[in-house]
């Protein structure tokens, strides 16, 4: 109880009052996991927040690290993907931010490899990471970067799949997933779509 107090009375740092948008990557922590499928997501969000000069530091009452810039919040959570929105659920809270306004960098397995699409709702597609959102913020209601990863072969489950390590070079769809996250709070979620989605 002295601890949740202690919270509450702590000082905001003035760049928090002011976030309008979260901007999340999902993936899982620790280094055998680094360069796997599923964490494609991390990848794309520390693209974003380096490009924007934000550090990631950890957050207090959240199992999550992130940093603000510019009105936006950039964060990785430090559970693994199935408890994803144990992390963004408290971050969304702490930043006021509504879940229209979250947008979530994460991969896809009914994408093919290299494609990258936005939208706002729409099924968990099975993803565990999406699924611990939606049933932590209570709504589909947040927007999507895709990125996409594509099925495995015959006879390869989806676990295997998701966490083995992607092949060939990445830094174009992590490059365009980190502009994708960038341009909606920027241009708005149709526009985003108009210039991600252009062949």
């Amino acid at each position: 109880m002295l601890e949740f107090l202690a919270r509450l009375l702590r000082p905001v740092p003035a760049d928090e009052l002011t976030v309008e948008w979260l901007v999340v990557g999902l993936g899982n922590p620790g280094e055998e996991y680094a360069s796997t499928r599923h964490n494609i997501g991390y990848m794309a969000l520390d693209r974003a927040a380096r490009e924007r000069g934000v550090a990631l530091r950890p957050v207090p009452g959240a199992p999550a690290l992130a940093g603000v810039r510019d009105g936006i919040a950039y964060a990785r959570s430090t559970t693994y993907m199935n408890e994803s929105g144990a992390a963004v659920a408290p971050l969304a809270e702490r930043y006021h931010v509504p879940p229209e306004r979250i947008v979530v960098i994460h991969d896809e397995l009914d994408l093919p490899p290299g494609t990258v699409r936005l939208r706002l709702g729409g099924s968990e597609n099975g993803h565990n990471g999406l699924k611990s959102l939606t049933e932590n913020l209570g709504t589909r209601g947040y927007v999507r970067v895709r990125i996409g990863i594509g099925r495995p072969p015959k006879g390869t489950p989806v676990p295997d799949w998701v966490l083995s390590p992607l092949e060939g070079d990445v830094s174009a769809e992590v490059e365009k997933a980190a502009r994708a996250a960038r341009l909606v709070p920027a241009q708005g979620l149709v526009r985003a779509q108009n210039e991600i989605h252009a062949p």
